[in-house]
């Protein structure tokens, strides 16, 4: 009987090695890049991503959030028309975007010129965990002011960096395409 035992336990007891899995990340699959083109009755045109969504505020068509709904994130768009006040927007933004300096692991600034459409401004690229990826502000100078900020509805970790990364090139392209009215 002691055998038959002994013989049943060795026989179950001899399964293959087990080996641990490595561990693994969600896979992230991204849209297509395609652009679509947005003229809205405001004073400014630019390109905005296929995949993403309007959501205007406060019934003012300049003031909207373009949403990335499959994405989880939005950029915040707000529009002002200058009256001798560029100095007290920039300079506003400016606070904004450094008001995130306290989370995050260094902020760069990346200035943006197209004297022949008349655009400037400055784009502040984020690094590390905060609760914005990426603000900018474009300005005529004069009379226009367009301020944008990348938002994810969640909390930034290494997980979603090829998201922050995907979403920072459309917000690149939505400057490099902005023209003025």
């Amino acid at each position: 009987m002691r055998i038959r035992f002994v013989f049943v336990f060795l026989f179950l007891s001899c399964v293959e090695n087990h080996t641990p899995k490595p561990r693994a990340f969600f896979k992230l699959e991204f849209p297509k890049k395609e652009y679509k083109k947005i003229d809205l009755n405001c004073p400014f045109i630019m390109e905005i991503p296929e995949y993403s969504t309007l959501i205007f505020k406060e019934k003012s068509d300049c003031l909207f959030d373009i949403d990335l709904i499959k994405l989880n994130a939005k950029i915040h768009i707000t529009y002002l028309k200058l009256d001798d006040d560029l100095y007290l927007h920039t300079e506003q933004s400016r606070k904004l975007a450094y008001k995130h300096n306290v989370m995050a692991d260094g902020i760069s600034e990346q200035l943006y010129i197209n004297d022949s459409l008349k655009v400037f401004g400055i784009l502040y690229d984020y690094k590390g965990s905060t609760a914005t990826a990426m603000q900018f502000f474009l300005t005529d100078s004069i009379q226009h002011f367009f301020r944008g900020a990348l938002y994810f509805n969640k909390e930034i970790n290494d997980s979603i960096m090829p998201l922050n990364i995907f979403l920072k090139d459309d917000v690149k392209h939505l400057i490099e395409s902005f023209e003025w009215k």
